[in-house]
């Protein structure tokens, strides 16, 4: 009996495993045969070797300023603002498109689990952000042949940034899930992420105590400690959480259709 459970469940992770891959295929052909994952790839390549660039001369010239690591942390801090931008791009398709083209009735008439489609479909978004994402290492490659670079503040702000981005993906694929408008999944993700941004900016709307829990869910302040080049536990669990949370909300979102009677 435990050998025929046991041989049952390896027989469901095959099936989850194959029929993620599945969508995931499906996803990356429907962003590399359209033009937007190259213009994003395009856009963030061009604006964040700028943001290099520019960093990188407004510390030589500033003699004794600490490149091995401020060079990385107002880089990185400046690659955030170009994905707060671009990401949005990226998920408002995966769901409002579907919903639009009617495909997404096709879809859910698979034999696929809500959790399958799901993780294809992220997955897929987080390959082609990975993907752009590797191509920035380029910018500490070339620094690298002319001076020494640190690779740990390095490593450190690509984990933190790749955590960052996972986190706006999960967001605006939920926003996706919501809607059959493309721009309206585009423009509320980024709302959501610029809230979440700005909650703990301004001290004056609540005391000290209050603004302690607020830190605590701002994006950008658990982000700052990877720029600095310091991993902390609380941060990395912080991401993973708001990406489960996110993700969450999704699976209940397509869940929807069946209490609405459309499945």
């Amino acid at each position: 009996m435990f050998v025929h459970r046991l041989r049952r469940v390896d027989e469901t992770r095959v099936t989850f495993t194959m029929n993620t891959f599945t969508i995931l295929k499906r996803e990356l052909k429907a962003y590399f045969t359209s033009l937007i994952a190259y213009i994003v790839i395009a856009v963030f390549l061009v604006i964040s070797g700028y943001f290099f660039y520019t960093n990188l001369v407004m510390f030589v010239m500033w003699v004794g300023s600490d490149v091995k690591t401020g060079l990385w942390q107002y880089t990185f801090q400046d690659m955030r603002f170009i994905l707060l931008l671009l990401l949005p791009l990226l998920t408002m398709r995966l769901f409002a498109e579907e919903k639009k083209l009617g495909t997404i009735e096709l879809l859910f008439t698979n034999p696929l689990r809500d959790s399958e489609i799901l993780f294809g479909k992220y997955l897929a978004c987080l390959a082609v952000f990975f993907f752009f994402l590797v191509l920035t290492v380029l910018y500490p490659i070339l620094l690298a042949i002319v001076y020494n670079v640190d690779i740990g503040p390095v490593a450190a702000g690509y984990a933190g940034l790749f955590l960052l981005g996972a986190a706006f993906i999960a967001c605006g694929i939920f926003i996706s899930s919501l809607t059959e408008n493309q721009i309206v999944a585009a423009i509320a993700t980024m709302g959501v992420l610029v809230f979440f941004w700005f909650i703990d900016w301004n001290e004056g709307i609540a005391g000290e105590k209050a603004m302690v829990v607020l830190h605590q869910f701002s994006l950008f302040e658990h982000f700052f400690n990877f720029t600095r080049g310091v991993i902390e536990t609380e941060d990395i669990v912080y991401y993973l959480s708001l990406i489960a949370f996110f993700l969450f909300l999704t699976q209940r979102s397509m869940e929807s259709r069946k209490w609405r009677g459309l499945a």
